[in-house]
């Protein structure tokens, strides 16, 4: 690749947070290092679009024709050219220097598919909980330049953009909470790893914004239809149980429960359980970590939660649980948004999530 063509993309998803996206960008566009930025405005109302074209018209703005939650980063995809892709939210940014070192990264680890980074919470740069678990990670990371992983934060990555391309992105129809599960068990269906990298350090600022309380009952219907897709059946029944306890707690029943049951057809018309080989790769790396090499509890313990996607209050897979259990995608086939040309159908996407989105204002789950 020619030294003045960028190696790597930036895309960032915004709605409605204008003033902090500006910041953003203002910080993207700072960087010493040789990237393109694409933005996508999921159908903001509050002149976000606007004000990046006349702020920032050297980056490729995208509005989305509706809100499509987590998959308006697929819009974002469609315009990228380059050989990896990082992703950014609308109050985080990149460190200066580290997607270059990402990309240095993947070029020496053909294997590695995903790279995660470390996050950095405020003003003085708190260390990201969950990060400090990926960090503990007790998978086997041999031939791997960080710690293996079976999840990623969805706004903190780095993807190989074809990589991306061939599992289909995100999901529409599951709008936000738990997205990432579907693409992470994809990657490791596709022969990729997916990496916990330190030195890759990317900037929160969290937004005051945010609706903890609907995201909870989002994850809740998302994560009894991804069971229904891809898990054995008892699997499929812990997560209902699950999904009504969360109704009850949150008192939503009468409410969430018709959108929870209109789904199942659905799920079920894609089940395909995953492939077994995917979930005997991921133990035999647990298995093959030293044990000296694991901190803290047990590693009995720990390998028996090193395979669930946490609900913590970022809804980021990570290296915790409180039981055993395999929660996780396999492959789809013919039901990706993302076509073999990178196109995006936006339109058939907000069609399929327009039922189910209610009033969520957000594009993401984090705090």
């Amino acid at each position: 690749m020619r030294a003045d063509i960028p190696a790597l993309s930036v895309v960032v998803l915004t709605y409605n947070r204008a003033g902090q996206v500006l910041d953003t960008l203002a910080r993207l566009c700072a960087l010493p290092d040789r990237i393109d930025i694409v933005v996508i405005d999921n159908a903001s109302t509050d002149g976000t679009a606007r004000r990046i074209a006349e702020a920032f018209p050297q980056v490729e703005l995208v509005g989305a024709p509706c809100n499509l939650g987590a998959a308006g980063r697929n819009l974002g995809i469609a315009r990228v050219h380059t050989q990896y892709v990082a992703f950014c939210d609308d109050d985080t940014w990149w460190d200066a220097g580290s997607l270059t070192r990402a990309s240095a990264i993947l070029d020496s680890a053909p294997s590695v598919g995903v790279l995660n980074a470390r996050v950095v919470v405020g003003e003085h740069g708190a260390p990201d909980e969950t990060c400090e678990r990926m960090r503990d990670s007790p998978l086997d990371s041999d031939g791997l330049p960080g710690p293996a992983l079976i999840g990623f934060m969805a706004g903190a990555c780095v993807f190989r953009t074809d990589l991306y391309k061939q599992v289909g992105g995100y999901e529409p129809k599951l709008f936000i909470g738990g997205e990432e599960t579907l693409v992470s068990l994809d990657v490791m269906s596709a022969g990729y790893a997916i990496v916990y990298m330190d030195e890759i350090i990317l900037h929160h600022h969290p937004s005051p914004i945010r609706d903890s309380r609907q995201r909870r009952r989002l994850l809740a219907r998302n994560t009894t239809w991804v069971a229904c897709m891809r898990l054995p059946w008892s699997e499929v029944w812990r997560a209902i149980f699950e999904a009504f306890a969360v109704m009850r707690t949150e008192g939503t029943l009468r409410d969430d429960l018709p959108a929870l049951l209109s789904g199942f057809a659905w799920a079920l018309s894609r089940r395909r359980v995953i492939p077994g080989q995917v979930r005997t790769h991921a133990s035999h790396r647990a298995r093959r970590r030293p044990a000296h090499a694991v901190r803290g509890p047990s590693r009995a313990r720990r390998l028996n939660r090193a395979f669930v996607p946490i609900r913590t209050k970022r809804n980021l897979v990570r290296i915790a649980s409180k039981r055993k259990s395999f929660l996780s995608f396999g492959r789809r086939h013919n039901e990706c948004y993302i076509d073999q040309t990178g196109s995006c159908d936006a339109r058939r996407a907000c069609a399929m999530n327009r039922s189910t989105e209610g009033p969520i204002s957000e594009n993401r789950i984090d705090q």
